[in-house]
């Protein structure tokens, strides 16, 4: 989106620096008119390196950086003396970002943990100085080695956010409304479709100082796992979380059929998505008496599901509890 903060896809250009030249020097001194070889090593080139950092959550600081270059290495010289390595350039980046090469598309490494580091770009390694070629045939050998290139391209970075739980539901689903409702995130909220653009992570607090972190997911609409709507552009902040929260309101036509054409979506998106666990929320439940939740119920698909109003609060500490309870089971 042209005018927001978050930003979850960026193009850059990268290069490593190139090793240094080894050293041809021969020993000389007041009293060594025909010394030996003593050329030292080239530096090493610097590398592009990507390091997680929880603090930030979008890659809106790459947005106006599209090209990155690391130092060379210095060149060897006398007295065995290796040349200084390049200076690495370390690039922060979001826990969940995805470094990809841009021509092939490849997943090169996900960045996952506080404080890791993945090399993006390895510097190229320093020439080797003429002391490593002497020999008993060769005692005073007048070439060295150059350094190697580093190496340089385009690759693309894209974040997939870290949630325990993505809400998942068509536009007015209420994904917002609950959010607001059960963490302190302060999501736009309004009575027309894509009223949320970005993403909102949010911080739920359970028993005992206990918490879990829920993402509110941009509505999909039927075809958008083949660009329709908002299209899939945020489909893969999916893929991470441990628990898809469908969210259905109590209004709908057909609460199945929805469930069915949301399932659908993701399932042509990335067929691995229907291993996650599923829970069903039908929101805006106090519209709903006792008699028609029994009726409703008759007719739900077949996993966990609960009645629940983001407004009222009905059924919200049953949903924490469940959420709480799928989160921790051994299978995770």
């Amino acid at each position: 989106m042209p005018n927001s903060n978050f930003v979850d896809h960026v193009i850059i250009f990268t290069r490593s620096g190139n090793g240094g030249a080894g050293s041809s020097h021969l020993y000389r001194d007041k009293l060594t008119r025909k010394g030996g070889p003593d050329g030292g090593d080239g530096g090493r080139g610097g590398h592009i390196i990507l390091q997680g950092n929880k603090q930030l959550w979008t890659l809106l600081h790459l947005r106006y950086q599209k090209h990155i270059f690391a130092e060379n290495g210095g060149n060897g010289s006398l007295s065995r003396s290796t040349g200084a390595n390049g200076k690495d350039i370390i690039i922060e980046v979001p826990l969940g970002t995805v470094a990809r090469n841009r021509e092939t598309n490849e997943i090169l490494f996900e960045i996952t943990k506080h404080g890791e580091q993945k090399i993006l770009r390895k510097g190229g390694r320093g020439g080797l100085g003429n002391f490593h070629f002497k020999s008993a045939t060769n005692q005073t050998p007048r070439y060295s080695q150059p350094g190697e290139e580093g190496s340089e391209g385009w690759n693309i970075l894209e974040l997939k956010i870290l949630a325990d739980v993505g809400l998942v539901g068509f536009p007015n689903a209420g994904k917002s409304t609950l959010l607001s409702a059960i963490t302190a995130a302060k999501p736009k909220i309004a009575n027309y479709a894509f009223t949320t653009l970005v993403p909102n992570l949010g911080i739920v607090k359970y028993r005992d100082f206990k918490s879990f972190v829920i993402a509110d997911i941009p509505g999909i609409i039927e075809g958008a796992s083949e660009g329709k709507g908002l299209g899939h552009r945020f489909l893969r902040h999916i893929e991470r979380n441990s628990i898809l929260l469908f969210m259905i309101p109590a209004d709908s036509n057909d609460i199945k059929a929805e469930y069915k054409i949301l399932l659908n979506e993701l399932k042509k998106y990335n067929n691995e998505l229907l291993d996650k666990n599923r829970i069903l929320a039908i929101t805006k439940s106090d519209m709903l008496d006792n008699e028609l939740m029994h009726e409703i119920k008759k007719d739900l698909p077949n996993i966990p599901s609960i009645f629940i109003s983001s407004i009222t609060k009905l059924g919200l500490t049953e949903l924490k509890d469940l959420l709480w309870k799928t989160l921790n089971e051994k299978t995770f």
